[in-house]
């Protein structure tokens, strides 16, 4: 049984690896390498609106690590309350759990704060924007930059 537990332990621990090495920004600061020494077109817009909004990192797809991970724990917990016929239907239980809620806080984990930013371009025409929070703070009637390099817009100052 402690064979067990420490192999749990260990995938439990790998899974927080892998799913914290798996963060994809959208933030206007945080630029790819391909994205680096690249020619943008800049246009200048005026802010309409501002609205907060989550950005899911993981696009709703979860890796399944949280699955597992969760599963592994739960089932490890179930197992060491029952005894003999029990303890497989309570390990059984507690891993099926176990994995709803480690699939609930990868999910939980993947989201981030951002913004959608409405600006009207000099031309008349409306865009919206939507990027990572930054600490850059846009208000309406605010005049501001859009950076936009191989499908990419960024919002900036």
């Amino acid at each position: 049984m402690k064979r067990i537990g420490t192999m749990v332990s260990v995938c439990v621990g790998v899974s927080a690896l892998l799913s914290g090495c798996a963060y994809n920004s959208s933030s206007p600061d945080v630029f790819r390498s391909a994205q680096a020494q690249r020619e943008s077109t800049v246009r200048m817009a005026t802010v309409e609106s501002v609205r907060p909004v989550q950005i899911s990192a993981n696009d709703g797809q979860p890796s399944g690590l949280g699955a597992v991970g969760g599963g592994a724990l739960g089932a490890l917990a179930g197992a060491s309350i029952g005894g003999g016929r029990g303890s497989i239907a309570t390990g059984i239980l507690g891993g099926m759990a176990g994995a709803v809620a480690g699939n609930a806080v990868e999910n939980t984990m993947a989201m981030r704060q951002g913004v959608e930013i409405t600006v009207l371009l000099d031309n008349g025409e409306l865009r919206a924007i939507t990027q990572a929070s930054s600490g850059d703070i846009f208000r309406p009637g605010q005049r501001v930059r859009l950076v936009s390099s191989g499908g990419i817009t960024r919002v900036t100052h």
